[in-house]
């Protein structure tokens, strides 16, 4: 069966014709073309949040610390060869790449097609092929911010019990993960499991501050209760511990994106697998898979 939306939840398979999504061109932070006041400013702090040097980044992009110093203080401007090496240099997401060329005067030079575009045409087959592999394993494709793109039949087993309305386009993962009305009261280990989550985003934004992502994380974390910290607390990377009528579920998660993508949208994307931590939660699914 070609992998859809959950069953039962009024969303569809955006795939081929993505929802109404909260994460848009608009909210995707991009930095505009600017000055050369602008990309001494965003270079320098780029630099900083990736906690490199100014010998090393220039090392690495293949100048002299002298350069880039001059860059970082505004007394030089970069070819666009340069940008792009710096950028690559600090491992910046396409999209910041983008935004480093804005920022120096140049045009962004990695495309951001809508994903129903022809030309990712490939990759949305590759992704379907992906989800249903997965099958009896729950698998979902999201965008940042955690909106669903896609998701494969076993899907249907986080959205049991869920509210209608958390279940609508666009349908966010995390909020389904933590709300009180999702999927947290049947998750045995919320407080650790769900700071999993909110640990991950706070991660990213340490290194790439974003409104949207730090609203999103407010609101994740309003939603857990307190953490138990004694001595056997080993963190909160830990496997979701789901009650279901057949038994408790043990969960652990592998994540996936494409590496090498040249375009934003599909470098932005991630596959999340949900897969089971022991033979009692494998057989579980297998049989769920089977009804």
């Amino acid at each position: 069966m070609a992998p859809s939306l959950c069953r039962g939840a009024a969303v569809r398979d955006s795939l081929e014709g993505m929802a109404a999504a909260e994460y848009t061109s608009d909210t995707a932070p991009m930095t505009r073309a600017g000055t050369r006041t602008d990309f001494a400013a965003q270079l320098k702090q780029w630099r900083l949040r990736c906690r490199v040097s100014q010998l090393d980044l220039a090392i690495r992009a293949g100048t002299t610390q002298r350069y880039l110093s001059f860059l970082e203080q505004g007394r030089s401007l970069p070819g666009r060869v340069m940008v792009v090496r710096l950028a690559e240099s600090l491992d910046l997401p396409l999209r910041e790449r983008n935004g480093l060329l804005l920022a120096a005067g140049y045009a962004p030079v990695f495309p951001e097609s809508p994903l129903d575009a022809a030309e990712l045409a490939p990759a949305r087959s590759a992704l379907r092929g992906i989800l249903a592999g997965h099958m009896p394993y729950p698998a979902v494709v999201v965008q940042p911010y955690g909106v669903l793109v896609a998701a494969n039949d076993a899907f249907g087993l986080l959205t049991e019990g869920a509210a209608p309305w958390l279940l609508r386009p666009p349908l966010n993962v995390l909020r389904l993960a933590l709300h009180p009305e999702g999927l947290a009261p049947r998750v045995v280990n919320l407080a650790e499991w769900g700071r999993h989550i909110t640990e991950g985003l706070r991660n990213r934004v340490d290194r790439r501050p974003d409104p949207v992502a730090e609203d999103l994380i407010a609101e994740l974390e309003s939603y857990l209760p307190p953490p138990d910290l004694g001595p056997d607390h080993l963190g909160f990377a830990v496997p979701l511990r789901l009650r279901n009528a057949a038994g408790e579920l043990r969960l652990i998660t592998m994540i996936s994106a494409f590496a090498t993508a040249v375009d934003v949208t599909l470098a932005e994307l991630h596959l999340e697998a949900f897969l089971p931590a022991d033979e009692a939660t494998a057989r579980i699914l297998r049989e769920r898979a089977d009804k």
